[in-house]
């Protein structure tokens, strides 16, 4: 986790000795390292899907795969925001309690958006398309 992130992050080692399927994304993202200098490895190409497993937790997601990084995965602001962990920093101990109900459906991140953007604007639109099928069965 990296309250300083703006994105979802697997490194390309790490997800190449884990056997992942790359994914190859319409167009590369350029990327900035958390030390804020470009990537010397080039943009982000590739995504993976992935099931993510925490205590009780579990969702499927899409995480960017980035070249040239010592750690591993980065689950960054969009996906801490989302599920609001609950975090005792003099333990260290953090709880799921705070997870949407959506919890354990697909997220997925959406080149150019954040994945909480994206699943803002697909509840919106089942959300208006409810209404739209509601009010055709009150006309019959």
């Amino acid at each position: 986790m990296d309250s300083g992130a703006t994105g979802l992050v697997m490194s390309s080692e790490f997800a190449r000795k884990q056997g992942f399927k790359l994914k190859k994304l319409e167009r590369p993202m350029q990327v900035r390292n958390v030390d804020g200098s470009f990537n010397k490895k080039g943009p982000i190409e590739n995504t993976v899907e992935v099931n993510i497993y925490y205590q009780r937790h579990r969702e499927r997601t899409e995480i960017d795969v980035i070249g040239g990084q010592k750690w591993t995965v980065i689950l960054g602001i969009p996906w801490l925001a989302r599920h609001n962990l609950e975090i005792d920093w003099r333990t260290g101990e953090v709880k799921m309690t705070r997870c949407p109900e959506e919890c354990g459906k697909q997220w997925r991140p959406v080149q150019g958006k954040s994945g909480w953007e994206k699943q803002k604007e697909e509840e919106a639109r089942e959300k208006a398309e409810k209404r739209r099928e509601e009010k055709e069965r009150r006309k019959k």
